[in-house]
């Protein structure tokens, strides 16, 4: 039998036999107006849910004056002050200073665990808010002493950088060596703000 005849015998076939394939049609539990009526509760209750917890946030107590000063400067949130942010007024400069040297003073225990991960994430932020944070404290320092404020305020980048260099590496020695002289750096700024 040639491939021709072959083909005509097949669609013979395909047209005398009768279709018994069909396709079934899918079992919904609810009509339409019910699923509709489901839907608008639940957007209903989403709704009041959420305007419930933004109102019941507002009428919380007022938060610490340190929880107030965390968010004024942004340390929660660093990708926000980073960009987006202006840069803080000089005394809030100053204050921010203070916190990171207590911050830093806290580090030893994850220095001491080696935690590095936490110690290298922790040392970027400073750094990254400490620079600015130095520029504008600079105009709250005496004209007389600003030449040693500058000195000491590269040395205490200089030391950051080292530290942030040797806790990637990470050299247990030098990373202990460059806290403490970070530590000391820092505690003579804030000596002289």
């Amino acid at each position: 039998m040639s491939s021709s005849s072959a083909t005509v015998l097949l669609r013979a076939h395909a047209a005398a036999t009768p279709q018994t394939h069909r396709r079934q049609q899918i079992v919904r539990a609810a009509s339409s107006g019910e699923n509709v009526a489901s839907r608008r509760k639940l957007i209903t209750t989403f709704l009041a849910t959420s305007v419930g917890l933004v109102g019941l946030h507002a009428t919380t107590p007022q938060a610490s004056l340190a929880d107030q000063e965390e968010q004024k400067w942004g340390t929660r949130s660093f990708m926000l002050e980073k960009f987006f942010m202006p840069g803080l007024s000089p005394e809030d400069a100053v204050a921010r200073i203070r916190q990171t040297a207590e911050g830093l003073h806290s580090l030893r225990e994850m220095i001491d665990t080696m935690s590095w991960r936490y110690v290298i994430f922790y040392i970027r932020v400073k750094q990254s808010y400490l620079s600015q944070d130095l520029k504008n404290a600079f105009s709250t320092i005496p004209q007389g002493r600003r030449k040693d404020f500058v000195k000491m305020a590269n040395e205490l980048v200089d030391n950051m950088a080292e530290f942030d260099h040797y806790v990637r590496t990470p050299k247990v020695y030098e990373s202990y060596l460059f806290y403490e002289k970070t530590l000391e750096s820092i505690d003579r700024v804030v000596a002289l703000l």
